[in-house]
């Protein structure tokens, strides 16, 4: 069966699973160039770094947007996979949901850091480059970044058990079928 555009009962789509990898990317983008952007020690550095993770940013918070869009209103969601524990189809959808949180409460932190420093005024424009870890939302954006790496951790974790020690093609219902 060639690539559907809407999930079935056992696999995702290709919309689905063309979002997923993409902002899988671009969420380790976002983590690498905002830790690197957090620890470097000079005003340039951090900037240029900046440059790439505010426009990824609104990238990944545009296909979140989409995706959420997507699940709500025109697609559904394959059913678990068949032979797992109650309780481990329990926290794959909590762990789901917190990835969700912890993204939009690392995207919302985001934004009021920008809008509170004049951030995008120094990175694309001629303003003074500004002091972020002064900021409130700066410390909640840290601390959800933190978050967001355990969650993504947990979930690729719990994706290759399935697929080296369960072999129950978990992954293959979230990559491209073979036509």
């Amino acid at each position: 069966m060639a690539n559907q555009i809407k999930s079935s009962e056992s696999r995702f789509g290709v919309v689905a699973v063309s979002v997923h990898w993409i902002s899988a990317l671009l969420i380790l983008v976002l983590l690498g160039s905002g830790f690197s952007a957090g620890y470097a020690s000079d005003a340039e550095t951090k900037a240029a770094i900046l440059r790439v993770h505010l426009p990824v940013a609104v990238a990944v918070l545009l296909l979140t947007i989409a995706r959420l869009i997507w699940w709500w209103g025109f697609d559904r969601k394959p059913a678990s996979v068949g032979g797992v524990a109650p309780w481990q189809d329990r926290i794959a959808r909590w762990t789901h949901r917190a990835l969700y949180v912890a993204l939009l409460l690392l995207l919302a932190s985001g934004i009021a850091v920008s809008i509170l420093s004049g951030l995008p005024d120094a990175l694309y424009g001629e303003a003074v480059f500004p002091e972020l870890a002064e900021l409130p939302p700066r410390v909640g954006h840290g601390i959800a970044a933190r978050l967001l790496v355990g969650l993504v951790l947990l979930h690729a974790g719990a994706a290759l058990y399935h697929h080296w020690v369960l072999k129950d093609g978990t992954l293959k219902r979230i990559w491209f079928q073979k036509a």
